[in-house]
């Protein structure tokens, strides 16, 4: 079981290994030139027809390879009307079926357009024209038949037809590729969904109303454009209408995008004033705060003005019987030098008790 389970592990590595291999092989990049033809593709009416033998290939002989002077002749037609790129992926396609292809694309007149399909944008040659302006196209045929024949396939030396295997109910036929189905000369392609000559024609009709002012802008004719005259002057109405509209928009647009601004220059003034006044509000704590330098200033302040002005006391070791000095007079100098003012006379001395007697003795 082991050696079985293990078995599988490789090969299921070896099938990742493949498969990234072909990722890579089909993700590859190309060299850097032109890959494009320089001319468009040619008309089969305005060429020289071939003088050998018509030889049909068959599917395997094409698949496997046919030499470069005997490619593989591959026809596909359409309308093609407003030529897209579902028309070119699918031509695109038929290019690619086989290793050495030249694909006749076959276009339909209008006639035969108007006849079974219904009526085109574009008229018969601007459709030959875009056809024979795709890349993967080699030969344009111009008035294709609707149904083809033995004749028109011997005529351009057909091999296969192209086309995409959904029935194809026309010109009172279920199928109109059914006998080139039984013959073996079909080979399918995809169609491309979500884009067609339908779909977009669609798009206009739905939106007719924008087109029309479109073209009404740059310049066509309301005649041109097949509008009444109240038709044209409601679609300038309306384009007024929607300028105004685009104006106050683009005012608005302005408005917001100015008090954006203006709330970002805000947030960043409140932001720097938080700033400075956390910067200003330590500044004032550190200066007059309780603890701060103007409350230490003040104390040595006051301590140098109270050693200034108090008297020198005088020295514990000296003699009591000593007469202690007088403490100095604080005595303001524009009252000394007043004639009206005279200094307080000194006060008198006092004598001892004997002095006292002696004189009370005399008297």
């Amino acid at each position: 079981m082991e050696a079985h389970s293990s078995g599988l592990g490789r090969k299921r590595k070896r099938e990742e290994m493949n498969g990234e291999m072909k990722e890579a092989e089909c993700f590859r990049k190309l060299p850097r030139r032109t890959l494009g033809l320089t001319a468009p593709a040619p008309f089969a009416d305005e060429l020289v027809a071939a003088q050998t033998p018509y030889v049909r290939v068959s599917m395997e002989e094409a698949r496997r390879g046919t030499p470069e002077h005997r490619p593989v002749r591959v026809y596909a037609d359409g309308i093609f009307d407003m030529f897209h790129s579902g028309h070119a992926r699918a031509l695109m396609q038929a290019k690619c079926l086989f290793p050495n292809t030249h694909l006749i694309v076959g276009v339909c007149s209008d006639d035969l357009t108007h006849q079974f399909k219904g009526f085109t944008v574009m008229n018969e040659d601007e459709r030959y024209d875009a056809v024979s302006h795709c890349r993967y196209v080699d030969e344009v045929v111009r008035n294709a038949p609707w149904t083809l024949t033995p004749g028109f396939l011997a005529e351009h030396r057909i091999d296969f037809v192209a086309h995409d295997d959904i029935p194809y109910i026309s010109a009172g036929s279920d199928d109109v590729y059914r006998h080139i189905k039984e013959a073996g000369m079909f080979a399918s392609t995809q169609r491309t969904e979500g884009i067609s000559t339908s779909d977009i024609i669609t798009r206009i009709v739905r939106d007719y109303d924008v087109y029309v002012r479109r073209n009404l802008q740059r310049g066509y004719t309301a005649k041109e454009l097949n509008v009444s005259f109240i038709n044209e002057k409601k679609y300038h109405l309306q384009e007024h209408v929607d300028k105004v509209k685009q104006k106050v928009r683009d005012v608005e647009e302005k408005s917001k995008e100015f008090v954006q601004k203006v709330e970002e220059k805000g947030i960043d003034l409140i932001q720097k004033w938080e700033e400075k006044s956390r910067e200003f509000i330590g500044n004032f704590l550190q200066m007059f705060g309780p603890d701060g330098a103007l409350k230490h200033m003040l104390k040595e302040g006051r301590g140098r003005m109270l050693q200034a002005i108090s008297p020198r006391q005088s020295p514990s070791s000296s003699p009591v019987s000593e007469e202690r000095s007088p403490s100095p007079t604080f005595r303001l100098p524009f009252f000394t030098s007043s004639p009206f003012f005279s200094p307080p006379p000194p006060p008198p001395h006092h004598h001892s008790s004997a002095h006292c007697t002696g004189r009370d003795e005399d008297d």
